[in-house]
């Protein structure tokens, strides 16, 4: 049963545990609000990056650049970048200032305004590829490059909680999408789903 919508509070976001966050936020519902309209999903894949200890981090090693100098803020603002060129991804960061944690977005089911997400992306929202992925996600919320370092308290970009909850049993850990580069940490399990959720990007897509 799902409760009257409340906006998640700036001081979630504080939360040093990047791996408790990336699977706390299943279920949460993420919402954007571009000229006045709004559209939103509940997130059912997510990545956690464990800032500069973990080698799929881009602040890996405290790597900064003015790319990754969003990831220092603290937690509660957005991290978006650009991937291949081509796809915008969106990433939640957590933590306090000076340590870069954040959670990758990878898929939502939608849920509000599903006829403009039908129109960013050019197909139906009963179809899983809409927003399965994090460059889907993204494109299917209407974030681009203009969101990053956006406030997730504010108007344009904030987090809800529905009252949605998964239980141990519905939620499955695997290793994270397209990070072979990190060696070791390549296999960590920090890539969290729902279980048959059509809404989950296949493990070799971006």
């Amino acid at each position: 049963m799902t409760e009257s919508p409340t906006k998640i509070p700036f001081s979630y976001y504080l939360n040093s545990d990047v791996i408790f966050l990336a699977k706390d936020l299943l279920g949460k519902v993420l919402c954007t609000q571009i000229d006045g309209e709004i559209t939103s999903g509940i997130i059912v894949e997510t990545e956690a990056y464990f800032g500069i200890q973990d080698k799929a981090s881009h602040a890996y090693g405290g790597r900064r650049t003015d790319r990754t100098e969003t990831l220092y803020s603290q937690g509660g603002v957005s991290y978006v970048y650009l991937c291949y060129g081509i796809h915008h991804l969106f990433n939640i960061v957590s933590s306090v200032e000076g340590e870069p944690h954040a959670v990758l977005i990878r898929g939502i089911e939608p849920l509000t305004g599903k006829d403009i997400m039908e129109t960013r992306r050019n197909m139906s929202a009963s179809k899983g590829a809409i927003s399965a992925g994090p460059g889907s996600a993204a494109k299917a919320l209407g974030i681009d490059r203009s969101f990053n370092k956006k406030d997730l308290g504010g108007e344009e970009i904030w987090l809800e909680d529905h009252g949605i909850r998964y239980t141990e049993d519905q939620i499955a850990a695997s290793p994270r999408v397209g990070v072979a580069y990190a060696q070791e940490d390549a296999l960590l399990p920090w890539r969290f789903f729902i279980k048959g959720n059509k809404y989950v990007s296949k493990p070799n897509k971006v």
